[in-house]
């Protein structure tokens, strides 16, 4: 009935928002790959499996843990990333690890300082199973999570099993290539914002391209999703942490976020997180937002003070899929208005980890246009899209 209700939700923001409804998918077109039982029960017969997973790991109405436990799988131990096994931490925010209150199963947090398994976690684990909902964006850290666990399971001779699911920004792949003296837990691999890659996609790469610690590789399976392709718009049946309530948020994410590392807001702390920008002192905009302390967002940017932005509830996602790219101006714009230039970026070079260079913010105070920034990029997405070819797995 949750799912039910969300997936309700997430429908009437579309509807309300998009042209092209026709255009998006749901769990009732794409089969997951934790739904295609048939396609790794075999991997999993006889073995003691940990699970690295979330609120996200859902087949239907159901978790993947108790769905598995079910059929007998003998699961032994949870591993959990940002915002921990049930999804309601804030970004950032320190996990605990504990037992899980409804199986009684150990729990470990994999955020904070510990975000690679120990050999001491993986003892007594025979194969790992990851399942995870990823959003596309090279900074959203589920993937970092996962490279981590790839690289600890390959450390310990232990396989890993992949249960794919789509990419809701599978449809484009855009932005700036990470540069290695910029890599960091929001950026690992040299790939662009945007990648445009599944999990299991993105995992066969970083395998293949030995981009792990020491150039190990892991043995990994990828149980893909039946019925997918990258022109799909997959409508998340569960928003896959806090601050993404809804699909025009997910798509407008990988464009908004680098308003984290400015002095703007992006809407933490409201009931539209992610579908606005604004600061106390912008002199531009027409939409008026105070942001407050909430669940995922305890304690927000500019808490409690008026912010002046501008309001893209009704028309940000729409041009993210027209544009199919990500969308600068918004950056571009407000750095040019904002009157206090020097402050406008973040003193703890967040902002570079984030673009995964300095280029971009550089290109940003010197007035380039949108235009010129994306010329930019070309040659390192081509030479990026050229190189993924071998790992894909989707049309």
């Amino acid at each position: 009935m949750r799912t039910a209700l969300l997936l309700s939700t997430f429908l009437v923001t579309i509807s309300s928002v998009f042209a092209q409804p026709t255009l998006f998918k749901t769990d009732a077109d794409i089969e997951v790959g934790a739904k295609r039982y048939a396609e790794y029960s075999a991997l999993l017969e006889g073995k003691k499996v940990a699970i690295t997973g979330n609120h996200t790991s859902m087949i239907d109405s159901v978790h993947l843990v108790d769905w598995l436990l079910d059929k007998e799988v003998d699961i032994v131990k949870v591993f959990a990333p940002e915002h921990g096994f049930r999804g309601k931490a804030d970004a950032g925010e320190k996990v605990e690890s504990g037992k899980d209150l409804k199986t009684g199963l150990p729990i470990v947090s994999l955020y904070g300082s510990h975000k690679k398994p120990s050999a001491e976690d993986l003892m007594g684990v025979d194969i790992m199973v990851f399942d995870i909902q990823d959003v596309g964006a090279r900074f959203y850290t589920y993937i970092s999570t996962m490279t981590y666990v790839m690289e600890a399971c390959a450390e310990q001779g232990i396989p890993v099993v992949i249960l794919d699911r789509p990419n809701p920004n599978g449809f484009y792949t855009d932005g700036p290539m990470l540069k290695e003296e910029f890599k960091s837990f929001v950026g690992m691999h040299p790939i662009p914002v945007v990648h445009g890659m599944t999990v299991g996609e993105l995992a066969q790469m970083i395998n293949g391209e030995k981009w792990m610690e020491g150039g190990v590789q892991c043995e990994i399976s990828v149980v893909t999703c039946g019925n997918y392709s990258k022109s799909d718009i997959y409508v998340l049946p569960v928003k896959p942490s806090p601050n993404l309530p809804n699909m025009n948020a997910i798509l407008l994410y990988p464009s908004l976020c680098f308003f984290e590392g400015t002095d703007f807001s992006v809407g933490r702390g409201t009931d539209h997180p992610f579908e606005m920008f604004g600061h106390p002192n912008m002199g531009m905009g027409s939409f008026m937002f105070v942001p407050k302390s909430t669940d995922g967002a305890k304690h927000p940017k500019h808490e409690g003070v008026p912010c002046l932005g501008w309001d893209l509830t009704e028309i940000g996602g729409k041009r993210v899929q027209e544009k199919q790219t990500l969308i600068l101006d918004w950056m571009i714009n407000a750095y040019r208005d904002f009157p206090l230039k020097e402050k406008f970026f973040l003193s703890n070079g967040f902002f570079d980890k984030l673009a995964g260079t300095d280029e971009l913010r550089l290109q940003i105070q010197s007035g380039m246009s949108a235009d010129e920034i994306r010329d930019s990029w070309k040659s390192g997405l081509l030479e990026f899209k050229e190189r993924r070819k071998a790992y894909l797995l989707y049309n």
